[in-house]
């Protein structure tokens, strides 16, 4: 006799996504995988998004509506979503509401983690979805490699910008690592998801199936979406070298690492200063900053500035080639 399928528990947390909702709620009911749990999460929307969760409830035993009585941030919401899920779930897979899965993610992705059982997070490619094109994306691991240790693969992302996990929709998590976490996602950090991975792989592996599973929409007006014009990768790899390069890093390693990465960052920053960027701009980079342990140094801002005041009058035609990009992608 085959043993049983393990519970799988979805979590699926929205507010006002009803262009979106019902695509992802149809793509968890139609997975190859049967045996789970869906656990749709309202955040007091307003919009028709309740309504399309309901209708899904009544149709499918597996679906499970929770509506919550007060407005939540994001994170939270995600915090409130992770803790509905049943004792006795094996795994737990979050589909953002904009995003959805397909018919293999499940199966795939469970596969691996019965095969391993040290593996804590399962991950895949995914196809990030743009208004004109789409892209095959976390493609960094060689294949067939299905297990790495979770420390290399932290130690990738520390030394090479390696990004191999993606948001939450991209990744399988043990249940057992999601219970053991009140709450899972840190609701102060401006990289919570980033910040979980390097806690959870610090005593788990990273499985990973080199299949696209998933689809992560970037065509919308989703927080990610707008971050993506703030350097958000360079954010995410200041924060991971100040928080957690001592863990993972030797000395030398992680002094030259964190040498470049600020340079890199802050002549961003610096170049943002022409471009006149937004308080949200600003307001972003001073929290993650201080996330990361160390205050904005404004006069490395300024430095940096000067230096591509400097670079620009000695290269003008690099400048006007700048120029033109930023047109065009504002055009796009």
């Amino acid at each position: 006799m085959q043993p049983e399928e393990p519970l799988l528990s979805v979590v699926t947390p929205f507010y006002n996504t009803e262009a979106y909702l019902a695509q992802c709620i149809e793509s968890v009911l139609g997975q190859s995988y049967r045996r789970f749990e869906y656990i749709l999460v309202d955040n007091c929307s307003t919009d028709r998004s309740l309504e399309i969760a309901e209708h899904y409830a009544r149709q499918d035993s597996r679906v499970r509506v929770v509506r919550n009585t007060a407005f939540l941030t994001q994170t939270q919401n995600l915090n409130h979503g992770l803790a509905q899920i049943s004792k006795d779930s094996v795994y737990c897979k979050l589909v953002q509401a904009d995003d959805f899965i397909f018919p293999d993610c499940l199966a795939e992705m469970v596969a691996v983690a019965r095969a391993h059982p040290s593996v804590g997070v399962v991950g895949a490619y995914t196809l990030l979805g743009w208004k004109d094109h789409a892209d095959v994306y976390l493609d960094g691991l060689p294949f067939p490699s299905a297990v790495t240790p979770g420390s290399e693969i932290c130690r990738q992302f520390l030394l090479q910008g390696r990004f191999v996990t993606g948001n939450p929709t991209c990744t399988m998590l043990r249940s057992d690592l999601v219970r053991g976490r009140r709450p899972f996602y840190n609701e102060v950090s401006p990289v919570e998801d980033v910040d979980v991975m390097f806690d959870l792989l610090h005593d788990t592996d990273f499985g990973f199936v080199h299949q696209v599973l998933t689809y992560t929409r970037r065509e919308n007006d989703s927080i990610m979406s707008g971050w993506r014009t703030f350097g958000i990768l360079t954010t995410m790899e200041i924060i991971g070298i100040r928080r957690y390069g001592p863990a993972y890093l030797t000395p030398g390693e992680l002094h030259a690492r964190r040498r470049d990465i600020e340079r890199r960052y802050y002549r961003m920053l610096g170049e943002s200063l022409w471009q006149r960027r937004s308080p949200k701009y600003w307001g972003f980079h001073r929290q993650a900053l201080a996330w990361s342990g160390k205050p904005l140094e404004w006069p490395r801002v300024v430095l940096h500035a000067g230096l591509a005041a400097l670079s620009r009058i000695l290269n003008p035609l690099d400048t006007v080639m700048g120029v033109g990009r930023r047109l065009l992608r504002a055009a796009r």
